[in-house]
């Protein structure tokens, strides 16, 4: 069932004389309450020592990665894709631990959670189409279990989505994405400009023309980490995995900033783009990651003109692609930019962009409130697919998720543990030939 609920919205508030943009002081400190309470659970007891697998009672570590069953996994990275692999892990049975020294800091903390396995198809990405299909008919039994373990609502809404043309060109690039997406079996359907203000009286005469995508929808990545973190509890230890530890060539933990060691039976890296600057991966892999920057706005609307939009608004303006997603607590999300420049902040040029073609397509939004500008990196690779899979004895990756994380984090998760558990035969040979992580590597 769709579950509907409040925004965990509380990122960093734009405050009088301030700059707007990533402030680089630690998250703790810059913190709403709100966000103070959500760190607090995840941080360990002031004084006390770090956990590693033996510690939390795991076997003694065996032939990880041979068909030995493994009773622990330690994890370095606590986004979305790190704290989904470690609840599906857990709920395996495996004492998991998650390193992490910001946990939810990264490319999960600005997403909007929009699930749009057909809106997101593009020209020339055969290998990412049927992984983004997957993963959306596992979402709804995914959300909803996390959701229910939790006791947290998770944001998981089943509405359609909306895409908009700006103008002619626009409408022409829209209805040759349309005839992609039917050779695809995709069930998208195209709507007058006047049947989608309709159904949206926000849109504006700038919508010259839509398409309305029924099983396109959206979660809130905040309350879907929330939730995970409720989880997983002090399971998530917050410093820094820096190393791979080895017992001859086989992985038996990791390093982390603290000095601690953290040891199991298998072990994962899904540290986004700082997966390949942990020491010890084998020489034979490159992971040839690259930052893929996103502005993200996020806005109250006025009680008069709530809702501003009831389902997913994307548009296409000038080419150039735009989305408005609504919360339950009446609030929206506008993004995003996709640069690969050197500007880690929030790009006034960026912020510009999305508010004029946003404008284009809902005028309403400029009588809106910006309360929060987000930048951060997204991990992509070279083809823009994952890299989910094997590369050492006892030694899992799983980073390269690009813009399509919180999409894919219901199969890349899955994935993820099967590799973890021996079961990645159980999958579909195409998707863990697509996912491959030496596809880049001599």
């Amino acid at each position: 069932m769709a579950a509907i609920g409040k925004s965990y919205d509380g990122g960093v508030p734009i405050s009088a004389g301030a700059v707007p943009g990533i402030d680089e002081t630690p998250l703790a400190e810059r913190a709403s309450n709100a966000d103070r309470f959500y760190l607090m659970r995840v941080m360990p007891p002031e004084g006390g020592m770090a956990v590693n697998a033996a510690a939390m009672g795991a076997a003694s570590i065996g032939e990880g990665g041979t068909g030995d069953p493994s009773s622990s996994v330690v994890i370095a990275g606590a986004g979305i894709i790190g704290l989904a692999t470690a609840w599906r892990l857990l709920r395996q049975g495996l004492e998991v631990t998650v390193l992490d020294a910001e946990p939810v800091s990264g490319a999960t903390f600005a997403a909007a959670g929009m699930l749009a396995p057909v809106a997101e198809v593009v020209w020339d990405q055969p290998t990412l189409y049927p992984l983004m299909v997957e993963s959306g008919k596992l979402y709804r039994d995914f959300a909803q279990a996390i959701a229910e373990e939790s006791g947290h609502d998770v944001g998981y809404i089943e509405n359609s989505t909306f895409v908009c043309a700006g103008d002619a060109a626009d409408r022409q690039t829209l209805s040759e994405l349309v005839e992609l997406q039917h050779d695809m079996g995709m069930e998208i359907n195209r709507i007058t400009a006047t049947e989608a203000r309709r159904a949206e009286p926000a849109l504006g005469p700038g919508c010259v023309g839509a398409v309305d995508i029924p099983g396109d929808h959206q979660v809130n990545p905040r309350l879907l980490a929330d939730a995970l973190l409720t989880i997983l509890e002090d399971r998530v230890i917050r410093t820094r995995a820096q190393e791979v530890i080895y017992d001859s060539d086989r992985a038996i933990g990791l390093r982390g900033a603290d000095g601690n060691d953290y040891l199991a039976d298998e072990v994962v890296l899904a540290a986004g783009l700082n997966t390949a600057d942990i020491t010890g991966l084998p020489e034979n892999l490159n992971l040839p990651l690259r930052p893929v920057y996103g502005d993200v706005l996020r806005l109250r609307v006025p009680a008069r003109l709530q809702p501003l939009v009831t389902r997913t608004i994307r548009g296409v303006v000038q080419g150039r692609p735009v989305y408005i997603v609504p919360r339950a607590d009446g609030t929206v999300v506008l993004g995003a930019t996709s640069r690969e420049d050197d500007l880690t902040g929030v790009s006034a040029e960026g912020v510009h962009q999305l508010l004029r073609d946003a404008y284009r397509l809902v005028p309403g939004i400029l009588d809106c409130e910006i309360y929060e500008m987000t930048a951060r990196a997204r991990p992509g690779s070279p083809d823009d697919v994952p890299m989910i899979g094997r590369v050492a004895p006892g030694l899992t990756v799983s980073t390269g998720y690009f813009r399509h994380g919180i999409l894919l984090t219901a199969i890349g998760s899955k994935l993820t543990a099967d590799v973890v558990a021996g079961r990645e035969n159980d999958n579909n040979p195409a998707l863990l030939s697509a996912v491959d992580p030496f596809r880049f590597s001599d």
